[in-house]
């Protein structure tokens, strides 16, 4: 799930999954991090999900994945689309 918050400039992005599905770690990783693991990797809530939240530039438009333990990539089903290989958001 992904969560927005528009503030000045830019939008505040809150990339949000279960608390262990899939289990262990899991990072977000994108064209803002430049698909760098571990940068952006997922902690877990008061609400028994985990999340982390990512500042990106308003209006445009950003191609991400998740990465889960033992290399398991997965997209976001809720995302605003998807390329064939990556989710999209658009802020």
């Amino acid at each position: 799930m992904l969560e927005r918050k528009p503030v000045k400039d830019r939008t505040e992005v809150t990339f949000v999954l279960p608390a262990d599905i899939p289990s262990g770690p899991v990072s977000v990783v994108g064209d803002f991090n430049d698909w760098q693991p571990g940068i952006h990797t997922l902690t877990p809530r008061s609400d028994g999900t985990r999340a982390v939240t990512v500042a990106l530039p308003g209006k445009s438009e950003h191609s991400f994945r998740y990465l889960a333990a033992g290399d398991y990539w997965f997209n976001e089903e809720s995302a605003d689309s998807h390329d064939g290989v990556n989710s999209l958001l658009r802020t």
